[in-house]
């Protein structure tokens, strides 16, 4: 673990917010302790690091420094179980969560284990370096991350290790997260078809539920919406076997493809969602499913008023509560209301754009070859009529 400079700026803030200029005696301590380990007395500069972290009274830098000091040697003295003690201590020293932080310790971790046959370690590090990218956004990152972990699961001829399965699962939830974040369907398709036929594997109840929250949010996007109602409870029944709280989310997602299939089953019917049917982001869901079924669409704007954050806040939920409005005033299918958009414009009837992305209808402007029969008129009154209603529904949904 190289000797990095402890004048590194990590962006730290301590607990310690006083102000006060920095303890001489902890100072001197501490060069002290570094000075024995320039000479080449480890299990001296262990215990000089050590007393700096006993004469400190609030957690501070030169604790910090020391903590620094005693992973690298524990480490280059292979006593690992001794690293980790320190590797956890130092990330108490941590006010608040410091993703830049987190992303420098994944990368030291890895240049450490580079070379190492500490194959496992190394591999979920990596994960982890990963979903921090992903969590940034930082997708490029994410690429080459990705990248690597598929190559350490391929065989000598280059095809993927099927005894791996496990790692395998791990590596197809990040990547269709990323794929889902990109609304990447295509991509998504092809990764969510291999991760569901992967065998040989006893993945986590949290990677499955990733994969298959993911999978119901594309066949959702695809109108296959009794596929993406089975794997909305696929996803609920494998957070709550973990205990994650994306639990709840989904079961609003799993409302959601209820609502989209016109189904009479109530989602809560069943042994495993009973208990949460009285959860408020839940009942809010379940109210604006009722409010569609019986066609009262001012009911359906009231209840979104009334609970817009516990809605409205989720942009995958967000996008498809708009096309509920729309469907609902023409009194047609959401199918329909897209088949028409399309109808419209291929007849030239108005010059509009379709964003399938933020699942809008823009106008770029007036057709010049309008036919002058009944129909024309009548799509040309439909598209100002969708116009209209479109930027009236995007404003009560802001």
């Amino acid at each position: 673990m190289g000797d990095y400079s402890d004048n590194e700026d990590y962006g730290l803030e301590y607990s310690d917010d006083s102000g006060s200029e920095p303890d001489v005696q902890l100072e001197n301590q501490y060069y002290a302790a570094k000075s024995l380990k320039s000479d080449g007395d480890i299990g001296g500069a262990l215990q000089a690091f050590q007393r700096v972290l006993d004469l400190e009274t609030e957690k501070g830098d030169w604790g910090f420094k020391a903590l620094k000091q005693m992973v690298k040697l524990t480490f280059n003295m292979e006593d690992f179980d001794s690293m980790l003690t320190y590797y956890r201590q130092l990330l108490t020293y941590i006010k608040s969560a410091q993703t830049g932080l987190l992303q420098q310790f994944y990368e030291i971790t890895l240049d450490a284990l580079m070379g190492s046959k500490n194959e496992r370690l190394w591999f979920k590090t990596n994960t982890k370096l990963g979903k921090l990218y992903f969590d940034l956004k930082q997708f490029d990152k994410l690429v080459k991350v990705l990248k690597e972990l598929r190559a350490s699961c391929q065989t000598d001829t280059g095809e993927e290790d099927q005894k791996k399965g496990t790692q395998l699962l791990e590596i197809y939830a990040l990547e269709i997260q990323m794929y889902t974040e990109q609304k990447n369907n295509k991509a998504l398709q092809v990764l969510y078809e291999q991760s569901i036929h992967v065998k040989s594997a006893i993945p986590h109840p949290l990677i499955m539920g990733t994969i298959r929250e993911c999978g119901g949010k594309m066949h959702l996007r695809n109108a296959e919406f009794d596929k993406a109602h089975t794997d909305f409870f696929e996803a609920f029944k494998n957070y709550d076997e973990s205990g994650s709280v994306r639990r709840i989310v989904c079961l609003k997602y799993l409302v959601l493809a209820n609502m989209l299939m016109k189904s009479d089953i109530n989602p809560f019917d069943s042994q495993e969602t009973k208990p949460f049917r009285n959860e408020p982001e839940i009942v809010a869901m379940t109210k604006l499913v009722a409010a569609y079924q019986n066609n009262d669409v001012n009911l359906f704007e009231q209840i979104l008023a009334d609970n817009h954050d516990a809605v409205m806040d989720d942009p995958f939920i967000k996008e498809h509560i708009e096309e509920f409005y729309l469907a609902d005033e023409l009194k047609i299918e959401q199918k329909e209301v897209i088949r028409l958009l399309i109808e419209i414009i291929h007849d030239k009837c108005q010059q509009l754009k379709i964003d399938q992305i933020q699942q809008t209808v823009l106008r770029v402007g007036h057709g010049q070859d309008l036919l002058e029969d009944n129909l024309s008129k009548a799509m040309n009154k439909v598209c100002g009529e969708l116009e209209t209603l479109n930027n009236t529904l995007v404003d009560k949904c802001m």
